[in-house]
């Protein structure tokens, strides 16, 4: 009988033992799952693989990187023609708030050498959940980012913001005249530093600051309708940028 108790009690506690570890081994790869997310806060690895792929421009490519968050990353689901045959790189990550463009900005832009980037950044910002961000936080990296491309050759495209209402997810912060105030000074700041401004917000705003509601499919991102507009006025300003770097180049060269 005793024989038994002991048995008995010897297979419960390797059982437990084995619980324990196997336990011990399923946190250690949690955490181990979460470390590596708190590594990487900027989502370097979204596209990395897609960057080394890429390889170097060749002779005569004039590459623009589109960098922002989903306003940018659906494009290329609602919109795929529009980066077809076109030197046009898409790194927009969902989500994404100012501070995360700009720890991406080399890896994702300089590094790809382009001959222009489109910054689309300050939304998210905005309907973050920190609330402490302010417009001079939101400028300060904007106006990192294009000082970087600018120390590397690349023509810089700054856009003023789409308007919003309200946000889906995150309600009651009537965000419209906070981005009409962040609009303002990233044109002033364009302006000032020769940088080219696309305006994304006139050609969609309504009457409530939000967009209108043919043009949009939850008062945040727009439709494909929205996207058709928003390419008309991106060609416009690309093809300023451009021509505004084929004419730097024309004129260093004759200084020299």
């Amino acid at each position: 009988m005793k024989r038994h108790v002991f048995t008995l009690i010897f297979l419960f506690v390797a059982c437990f033992a084995n619980a324990q570890s196997d336990s011990s081994a399923n946190r250690k790869n949690t955490d181990e799952k979460k470390e590596d997310f708190r590594d990487d806060w900027a989502d370097l690895r979204h596209y990395q693989a897609r960057n080394e792929s890429l390889g170097a421009p060749k002779v005569g490519d004039k590459r623009v990187i589109f960098l922002g968050s989903s306003i940018f990353e659906r494009w290329s689901d609602m919109m795929p023609e529009f980066f077809e045959n076109r030197n046009y790189i898409n790194r927009g990550i969902s989500g994404q708030i100012s501070p995360q463009l700009l720890i991406r900005f080399r890896q994702d832009v300089i590094d790809l050498k382009p001959k222009a980037v489109i910054i689309l950044a300050g939304s998210n910002d905005i309907a973050g959940s920190t609330g402490h961000v302010s417009n001079a936080t939101i400028m300060n990296n904007i106006k990192s980012m294009s000082e970087l491309a600018r120390l590397h050759g690349i023509r810089v495209i700054l856009c003023a913001y789409l308007p919003v209402y309200d946000y889906p997810w995150r309600k009651g912060l009537e965000p419209g005249e906070k981005i009409v105030s962040l609009n303002k000074e990233i044109q002033a700041y364009a302006k000032q530093e020769g940088f080219v401004l696309l305006d994304y917000f006139n050609p969609l705003v309504d009457e409530r600051l939000g967009q209108k509601a043919e043009l949009t499919l939850d008062g945040v991102h727009p439709n494909a309708a929205g996207y058709k507009i928003m390419a008309k006025v991106t060609e416009e300003a690309i093809k300023k940028a451009l021509q505004e770097s084929k004419m730097i180049r024309k004129i260093q060269v004759q200084g020299k």
